[in-house]
């Protein structure tokens, strides 16, 4: 009697482990201003955003969003959030075709705003050089404001993290 040899089964890879952030000692509230402009590019990144705030423990409900026309209008809107002391953080986004000059005028009053108030802002607000209205730079900009949302997450969630590590210390007189 002839033995067949025993089938194995493949052997799968291991799943990527699941990043594990740190949690807040206080709770935290955040803003998301977006331009309006180009909503269906703009939208990715919001998406993106919230999704990995969660995973960075923000929950949803402590995100508030506001949208505004264009990129020019988010820094009044950012001004008038961060004054309210109501947010830890501010995060703006934006498409601005073709025109670095209102870019960099929207990129430093964000900076402006959060030097005076001390709340910090990030800016997920974009100038492509060579943008077309085709489908083909629409899909390619939706999947790039996508990464967007998810780096301005990181970006904000760590800022978070080293100031209330910070304030701590500060509070504590050791620094």
């Amino acid at each position: 009697m002839s033995q067949e040899p025993e089938e194995k089964a493949p052997e799968l890879p291991e799943p990527p482990p699941v990043a594990e952030h740190p949690r807040f000692t206080k709770p935290q509230r955040v803003a998301f201003v977006q331009s309006a402009w180009h909503r269906e590019v703009i939208e990715q990144c919001r998406v993106a955003f919230l999704d990995e705030m969660q995973a960075r423990h923000i929950e949803r409900g402590r995100i508030d969003v506001f949208e505004v026309p264009g990129s020019f209008e988010i820094p009044l809107h950012v001004q008038l959030l961060a004054k309210t002391r109501r947010y830890t953080a501010i995060v703006a986004a934006g498409l601005v075709v073709d025109d670095e000059y209102i870019a960099e005028t929207v990129i430093k009053a964000l900076m402006d705003v959060q030097l005076r108030t001390e709340v910090p802002v990030f800016s997920a607000v974009l100038t492509p050089q060579q943008f077309h209205e085709t489908a083909a730079h629409f899909e390619f900009f939706r999947k790039h404001f996508a990464t967007k949302g998810i780096e301005v997450a990181e970006a904000c969630a760590n800022t978070l993290h080293s100031l209330e590590r910070l304030r701590g210390q500060v509070a504590a007189g050791i620094v």
